[in-house]
C-alpha cells in the first residue's frame, strides 16, 4: 500500500499548483529547504519554487537561497512568470551571516526581474523574516488562511516590547486584510487559494486581445443620479469586464474607498481603478493613492491596459491626512499615471473635482482617452460648494429661508459660466460623451485601437 506523502512537501504543493502532469524539477530533493521545478499553469510555461516546510519549517540556508537564484535566472532567460510558495522560518541561525548574505542575493534576484516577468507569491505558512521580504518583493501575493507573514515571531516580540501576542495576530489574514497593505488577496480557503494563483497566472501570462462587438449593458442604472448619494462601486466595475471570466480584486479591503481589480473586457486582461463612494464618499486618501498607483505601475510594467472609472469628490482633508504624507503618497498617483505608457481609458461617472480629478488619469495626465457619462461633472469643486466660497457675503446677509434657493439659483449659473463636462469636451480633456448602455464597447474599442506599449521599469512595492 503507497504511503501518502506530506501536504506540506513542495513536490506535492508545486503538482498541486501546476497543470496535470507537466511538473519538471530542475533542482534536486536534498536537505536546502527548498525546490524549484518548470511547469505550466492553466497552459502557460513557469518556474515554481516552494520552500520545504518538512524540513527546519522551511529555514533557508545558502544552498536553499541558490535554488530561488536558479529558478529566477531560468525564468528571467525565458521572460516566463515566476511563482514562489512559502511556508519559512527565514534565515538558518547556524548558517549566520552566510544565510543573510544569500537571503541578500535572493532579494537581488527578485530586485532584478521586478518589472520584467510577473512574480506571484504564494504563503501557505509560516513565513517571517527574510522570508518574509521575499513574497513582500514580488507582483502579487496571495494568502492562504494558515499563512502568516511577519519580520519577527510572538516570542521576538515578547522578549523585546513585552507584548504578548499569537501568530494569527501578529501576521496572519486577518492582521493583512486592513492593516498592512502586504498581501494582495486573502483565500478563504488552501485550495481557493491555489486558484487564484492559476487565475493570476492567466491574466498575466495569457492577455488576449480585445474581440469586437461586446454585448453592452446599461451601466448607467449602476450609479445614482444624485451626486450626493453613496453607492457601491462594485456591481459597476464588474459589469465592465466579461461576465464568464476570471476576476480578481487585490487589496480590497485595504483603502477600500479605491478598487482595485484585474479581469477581462473582449477577452482582453485589463486592469481597472475606481473610486467607490461606499467608502469615506469615494474621496482620495494617501492609502487609496499609495494603492492605486501600486496598481498602475504593476500593470504598466506588463503591458496591462487601464480602464480609471472616476467619481471623486477630492482628496480627504484633515491634519492626520497631512501628517500621514497625502502629499507625498498623492504623488506617487500623480507619478504613476504620467509614467505609465499602456493604454489608459478614463470613464467620469459622476464627479470629478480639484486635484483629485487630475490625479485620476487626467487628459492632462496622458490619458489615452478621456470619456463622460451626460450625468457627470467637471470641476475645481461641486457648484454649490463653489458659490459658497464665491458669494458667501451675498449668502450670508440674506435670511435662512432664501438661502437654500439662492445657493441653488448661483449653482446653476455657476454651471453655465464655468461650463462643466460641456466646457471640459471644449478645450479637448474630454473626447467624448458617451451613452451609459454603450460604455463597454466604446472602452473596448479605444483599448484596441490604442498603441500597445509597456512600461520600462521595475514595480517598487510602494
Amino acid at each position: 500500500m503507497a504511503t501518502e506523502r506530506n501536504p506540506r512537501d513542495p513536490e506535492v504543493r508545486m503538482a498541486r499548483l501546476a497543470d496535470p502532469g507537466s511538473l519538471t524539477l530542475i533542482t534536486p530533493r536534498d536537505q536546502s529547504g527548498m525546490l524549484a521545478a518548470t511547469a505550466t499553469v492553466s497552459g502557460k510555461p513557469v518556474l515554481i519554487f516552494a520552500s520545504d516546510a518538512t524540513i527546519q519549517s522551511g529555514a533557508l540556508g545558502p544552498e536553499g537561497a541558490k535554488v530561488i537564484v536558479i529558478a529566477y535566472n531560468a525564468a528571467m532567460a525565458a521572460r516566463i512568470p515566476v511563482i514562489g510558495i512559502w511556508h519559512s522560518g527565514g534565515a538558518r541561525l547556524r548558517d549566520g551571516v552566510l544565510s543573510l548574505n544569500a537571503f541578500g542575493e535572493v532579494f537581488q534576484s527578485m530586485i532584478t526581474a521586478s518589472g520584467k516577468i510577473p512574480q506571484l507569491s504564494l504563503v501557505l505558512g509560516p513565513t517571517a523574516g527574510g522570508g518574509a521580504y521575499g513574497p513582500a518583493l514580488t507582483d502579487v501575493v496571495v494568502l492562504a488562511p494558515e499563512g502568516r507573514i511577519f519580520v519577527t515571531g510572538p516570542d521576538v516580540v515578547k522578549s523585546v516590547t513585552g507584548e504578548t501576542i499569537d501568530m494569527a495576530k501578529l501576521g496572519g489574514p486577518d492582521a493583512h486584510r486592513k492593516n498592512s497593505g502586504v498581501a494582495h488577496v486573502i483565500a478563504q480557503t488552501e485550495d481557493e487559494a491555489f486558484e487564484e494563483i492559476r487565475a493570476l497566472t492567466s491574466l498575466f501570462a495569457d492577455q488576449g486581445e480585445v474581440a469586437l462587438p461586446l454585448e453592452d449593458h446599461d451601466l448607467g442604472q449602476l450609479v445614482p443620479d444624485v451626486k450626493k448619494r453613496t453607492y457601491e462601486v462594485h456591481p459597476l466595475v464588474d459589469a465592465l469586464f466579461d461576465a464568464d471570466r476570471e476576476k480578481i480584486e487585490l487589496l480590497p479591503m485595504w483603502a477600500p474607498n479605491i478598487v482595485t481589480k484585474l479581469g477581462r473586457i473582449g477577452g482582453r486582461t485589463v486592469g481597472v481603478v475606481a473610486n467607490n463612494p461606499a467608502h469615506l464618499g469615494a474621496a482620495l486618501d494617501s492609502s487609496a493613492a499609495e494603492k492605486a498607483a501600486r496598481f498602475v505601475r504593476t500593470c504598466d510594467s506588463f503591458g496591462i491596459p487601464l480602464v480609471v472609472v472616476v467619481d471623486v469628490p477630492g482628496f480627504l482633508p484633515g491634519a492626520g491626512q497631512e501628517w500621514e504624507g497625502a502629499v507625498r503618497r498623492g504623488a506617487k498617483l500623480l507619478h504613476a499615471f504620467g509614467e505609465a505608457v499602456v493604454p489608459r481609458i478614463t470613464l467620469i461617472t459622476r464627479r470629478a473635482y480639484g486635484g483629485a480629478y487630475v490625479a485620476m488619469n487626467s487628459r492632462s495626465l496622458g490619458a489615452t482617452k478621456v470619456f463622460a457619462w451626460p450625468t457627470a461633472e467637471v470641476s475645481v469643486m461641486g457648484a454649490v460648494a463653489a458659490v459658497r466660497v464665491l458669494h458667501r457675503r451675498l449668502l450670508a446677509d440674506l435670511p435662512e429661508e432664501q438661502r437654500e434657493n439662492m445657493e441653488l439659483e448661483l449653482a446653476a449659473k455657476h454651471d453655465q459660466i464655468s461650463g462643466g463636462v460641456a466646457r471640459a469636451v471644449e478645450i479637448g480633456v474630454v473626447d467624448e460623451i458617451i451613452d451609459p448602455m454603450k460604455t463597454r464597447q466604446i472602452i473596448a474599442r479605444a483599448i484596441k485601437t490604442a498603441p500597445q506599449h509597456r512600461g520600462i521599469h521595475g514595480n517598487i512595492p510602494l
